[in-house]
């Protein structure tokens, strides 16, 4: 593509691929930093309160698990739709409502006193997320120009990665201090903060040429969406993944997202070009960012269990003990997104992935007496390797879309994370209960048999039951219905059965963080397999080099279309290069 440019002095410029960027690109950046990490943050931080906010609202076990599934389905589910909204009515806009939205539920969520209260506010919080993942990530590409897009991307990326890594730390901090309230009272400030930035810095961006409206790929989408997660989330819940409460969901999610896929084929305003698929650069990076999420989210959720439930650790302190994860992504990801230019996208990809298989398959050397700097070391190399490979992955999905259509490929890369963590938490979690259950055997028949489907069911089951039978005994003996030599054995057993949980869970996580790095083997081979390797002159060349996606149009403070950088203006001459099929250039 040739345009001719007008400089901020006034004069003119022909050339290929010398725009500079927007001026307040790095300030946009750290913005949207920002509002990612209060958005990932939350995907977390409210595990470790979960068992204080169920006594305080007194909550069932499915409430609570609604509180958390209410916030993953809508967010999910409408992430593709908001991001089609900032590519038709500007990307700034979007974000602006949905970070708004989302600290007023968060609000919302921390003056809650009943369950139902908590998990409708735990929804309008999944609504508010869904505007902001990928208007920041839309928004970043349409202000950075391609020499300097994958160093802002590894940023965004290891912002987000933090986030999620931190959150049982800030959970834990809150709940030792404040109320459970506070953990959703916490997002208020930064999103004010947010919001302010956004008005001040962020510029505006849209698809100048939106075309008609996609309303039956939209339902399709998000319909197949919700119903495909809710069945991930399911399996996880149930550890089951045969059951008709989890196949049919599955199913019928694929099927939904399997008409959207011809219904966007056939007609000819579509709301994604879903042939885009068949490019190996996108189609093998949006399952290369999956699997990575598969990987952080998965290990979160073991370590968790481990760290509270064998060693002990209060929230406050197996949120410390996970930092190292977050100190790894925080030092991979805009490493990676150096090193991939000249390095190529496949080999960075590939070399994080076995780099996150090294750190699960060291965590199967992991024991109830494991020195800390061993484990802690294991999980730096799964946040270093994670790193590593979702900055080039996000950047390499980011780049094969068309620049004016951001949102909705932003939105594609966002809702694989999300598919990719609840898959995590889903079949780490399954494989975790049930090889628990094998292991643990028949040591809980020392229990009444009314608690032996809870305590076989996970560490926690167990200590809940041997907590109320404790708790059961100790009534029985001041009422002088147990004989202290009965209380003694009755103690001794207990004891003994705390001791084969604490190994049957060891035991079991092991069986888990090899499955984990197996998948990240299978990510690394996904990348050797089909990522690009190093771009060349030539693939730049027919990019368009620097201006390979066409023109984002800003909107300056007066509300005029202004092109690129937000400066005097500039005069655009369309090329063959440039201009989308008709067909794209239609879609909403």
């Amino acid at each position: 593509m040739v345009a001719r440019r007008r400089g901020e002095d006034g004069a003119d410029a022909t050339a290929a691929g010398s725009w500079p960027g927007h001026p307040r690109r790095w300030a946009s950046l750290v913005v949207m930093m920002v509002c990612l990490v209060v958005v990932s943050l939350d995907n977390t931080i409210l595990n470790v309160a979960l068992k204080t906010i169920q006594a305080d609202l007194d909550a069932s076990q499915a409430d609570m698990q609604w509180a958390v599934n209410a916030y993953t389905l809508v967010f999910a589910g409408l992430m593709f739709t908001f991001g089609l909204l900032g590519d038709r009515f500007g990307r700034k806009s979007v974000l602006l409502g949905g970070l708004a939205l989302f600290g007023l539920a968060s609000a919302l969520a921390a003056r809650t006193s009943t369950p139902v209260e908590l998990i409708g506010a735990r929804a309008l919080m999944g609504v508010g997320a869904a505007t902001i993942l990928p208007s920041t990530l839309s928004i970043i590409t349409n202000v950075f120009p391609d020499a300097q897009r994958a160093k802002a991307i590894g940023l965004w990326s290891a912002s987000g990665g933090v986030g999620i890594a931190i959150g049982p730390l800030a959970g834990g901090y809150l709940l030792e201090h404040w109320w459970w309230g506070s953990i959703f009272l916490v997002n208020v400030p930064f999103v004010a903060i947010g919001l302010v930035s956004i008005l001040v810095v962020v510029p505006d961006s849209r698809d100048p040429r939106p075309g008609r409206v996609d309303p039956l790929g939209v339902a399709l989408s998000t319909a197949g969406i919700i119903t495909l997660v809710y069945g991930v989330i399911r399996a996880g819940d149930q550890s089951d993944w045969i059951r008709w409460d989890v196949l049919g969901p599955l199913l019928g999610g694929i099927a939904l997202l399997a008409g959207f896929v011809i219904v966007e084929r056939r007609i000819d305003h579509p709301s994604l070009d879903v042939t885009l698929f068949r490019r190996a650069k996108f189609s093998a990076a949006s399952v290369s960012v999956a699997l990575v999420f598969f990987a952080l989210m998965g290990l979160a959720f073991v370590l968790t269990y481990y760290l509270q439930a064998v060693r002990d650790a209060s929230p406050l302190r197996a949120g410390v003990l996970i930092l190292p994860a977050a100190l790894g992504i925080a030092a991979g990801a805009p490493a990676a997104a150096r090193l991939a230019r000249p390095l190529g996208t496949k080999a960075v990809v590939a070399t994080g992935m076995l780099l996150t298989s090294g750190g699960f398959i060291a965590s199967a050397w992991t024991g109830r007496y494991t020195p800390t700097w061993r484990y802690e070391s294991a999980i730096f190399a799964v946040g270093l390797g994670v790193g590593a490979a979702l900055a080039p992955s996000t950047e390499s999905v980011m780049s094969a879309v068309p620049r004016d259509r951001a949102g909705a490929g932003a939105a594609i890369n966002s809702t694989m994370r999300l598919i990719g963590a609840s898959l995590g938490v889903a079949v780490l979690g399954a494989l975790l209960s049930s090889s628990y259950r094998t292991h643990l055997g028949g040591d809980v028949n020392v229990l009444p048999a009314g608690y032996h489907d809870e305590a076989a069911g996970s560490i926690g089951g167990t200590l809940s039951a041997v907590t109320r039978v404790a708790s059961g005994a100790r009534d029985a003996a001041l009422r002088g219905q147990l004989t202290p030599a009965a209380g003694q054995q009755l103690q001794l057993e207990l004891g003994h059965l705390l001791d084969r949980a604490d190994d049957a869970f060891v035991a079991a996580m092991h069986v888990a963080v090899l499955c984990g790095a197996a998948v990240s083997l299978l990510g690394a081979l996904v990348a050797l397999l089909w990522l690009p390797g190093r771009p060349d002159r030539a693939d730049d060349e027919a990019a368009g080099s620097d201006d390979p996606q066409g023109d984002p149009v800003w909107r300056d403070e007066q509300g005029a279309d202004d092109h690129r950088a937000g400066t005097a203006g500039r005069e655009r001459v369309d090329t063959p290069a440039t201009s989308r099929p008709a067909a794209q250039r239609q879609g909403t």
